[in-house]
């Protein structure tokens, strides 16, 4: 059976799904250090 990324990501009960949470919060966050370090200011 081939491995389904998209499910383990969209369930809620996998290490993948918080990963991938995680991971789309620290993007947006504007206050994440990563997020200024890449962006040039204005």
């Amino acid at each position: 059976m081939a491995k389904n990324q998209r499910a383990d990501v969209k369930n809620p009960n996998n290490p993948s799904h918080k990963a991938a949470v995680d991971n789309r919060a620290n993007q947006l966050n504007p206050n994440n250090t990563a997020t200024k370090s890449g962006r040039s200011k204005k």
